[in-house]
C-alpha cells in the first residue's frame, strides 16, 4: 500500500481545515435545538454526531462543492446533511439487531448509553433531519431550485432502500446473501460507496457543475467508496482498536461476507490499490493535475490506519 508520506502537507491542512469547519457547525447546530423537539431526544441524536470520525463525507461534499464556485458557507447545509444519514447509519448497524458493538469513535456506542428504543429513534431522526435539514436551509439560498432538488434526490435515493439500507440487508439478512465471491462487492458498493458517491455528487449538482463533471465525480467517488471500505475490511483484521476507535475482528466474530474472507488479506490489498488507483485515474482526468485534494485523498485513504 501507498505510504502516508505520498501525501502532501497541503492536503493535511485542507482536510484538517474542512474537518474544522464541518465542527463548528455541528456543534452551532447542536446549541440551536428546534423547540418541538425533545430534549433526550436532540442530546441522544448529537451524543453519536458529535463523537467525532475523520467526516469525509461532508468534506467530500464541502471541496466538490468548492472545486465549481460555490463556498464552504453555502455548501454547509448538505454537508451536514450526509453526515447526519452517515452517523444514523452507525447508531443502527450498532445496534444489538445488526452489528451488537459496544464502541464506536472512540466511546461507548449510542444503545449502551442510551438504551435501544431511545437509540432506534435517535437514528431515524437523524436519517429524516439529515434531508430536511438541507432541504429547509438551501431553499432560503441563492443556489437554483432545480440545483438543490437534483442534490436533495441524490442524497434520498443513496440513503435509502438503494443505498445504505439496501446494503444494510446484504450485509445483515442472511435470505438476501449469494455465495459467490463477487457478492461482496454488491455489499460495499450500496453500504459503503454509495454515500461517499453521493457526498461528491451533491457538492458538485449544488454547485451547477457541468453534467460531464458530475458523471466523473460519480465515478470517483464509487471508486474511491469501494477502496475505502475494502480497507476497512483489513483494518478489522490487523488494525488497532484504540486507533479505529471501534472493536476489531467483528467480521470475523460474526462470520461477515468481506473482502478479506472472500479473497484472502494480501489478494484483498490488491484490490484496494486498484480501486485507488481508479478514484485517481478519475481525479486526474477531471483536473489534469497531479496533486489535486482528489487525488491526495484517494492516496491518504489507501494508507489509512483508523
Amino acid at each position: 500500500m501507498i505510504i502516508k508520506e505520498t501525501v502532501t502537507d497541503d492536503f493535511f491542512n485542507e482536510f484538517n481545515s474542512l474537518t474544522e469547519f464541518v465542527n463548528r457547525n455541528i456543534q452551532d447546530l447542536y446549541s440551536n435545538k428546534p423547540d418541538n423537539i425533545p430534549l433526550r431526544l436532540w442530546e441522544c441524536m448529537f451524543y453519536s454526531l458529535n463523537a467525532g470520525g475523520k467526516r469525509l463525507r461532508p468534506v467530500l461534499c464541502l471541496k466538490s462543492a468548492e472545486t465549481f464556485g460555490l463556498s464552504r458557507e453555502e455548501a454547509i447545509p448538505m454537508a451536514l446533511g450526509l453526515e447526519m444519514i452517515h452517523t444514523a447509519s452507525l447508531i443502527h448497524d450498532d445496534l444489538p439487531c445488526m452489528d451488537n458493538d459496544s464502541l464506536r469513535r472512540g466511546k461507548p456506542t449510542n444503545h449502551i448509553v442510551f438504551g435501544e428504543a431511545l437509540s432506534l429513534l435517535a437514528g431515524t431522526s437523524l436519517f429524516l433531519f439529515g434531508i430536511e435539514y438541507p432541504s429547509m436551509i438551501l431553499s432560503k439560498s441563492k443556489i437554483h431550485n432545480d440545483c438543490i432538488f437534483n442534490a436533495v434526490s441524490v442524497l434520498t435515493k443513496h440513503a435509502g432502500a438503494t443505498g445504505i439500507h439496501g446494503g444494510q440487508v446484504l450485509d445483515t439478512d442472511r435470505e438476501s446473501q449469494r455465495n459467490d465471491p463477487e457478492f461482496v462487492w454488491d455489499i460495499a458498493s450500496m453500504k459503503t460507496a454509495a454515500l461517499i458517491q453521493a457526498s461528491v455528487e451533491t457538492g458538485a449538482i449544488l454547485a451547477s457543475a457541468e453534467t460531464d463533471k458530475v458523471s466523473i465525480l460519480k465515478e470517483y467517488g464509487k471508486h474511491l467508496g469501494l477502496a475505502f471500505q475494502i480497507v476497512d475490511d483489513m483494518l478489522d483484521i490487523k488494525g488497532n482498536s484504540s486507533e479505529l476507535g471501534k472493536t476489531t475482528g467483528k467480521d470475523l466474530e460474526q462470520n461477515k461476507i468481506t473482502f478479506v474472507k472472500n479473497y484472502g488479506y494480501e489478494k484483498a490489498k490488491d484490490f484496494a490499490v486498484m480501486e485507488s488507483d481508479s478514484a485517481l485515474a478519475c481525479a486526474m482526468d477531471l483536473f489534469n493535475e497531479k496533486n489535486n485534494f482528489f487525488s491526495q485523498l484517494a492516496l491518504y485513504l489507501q494508507s489509512r490506519t483508523s
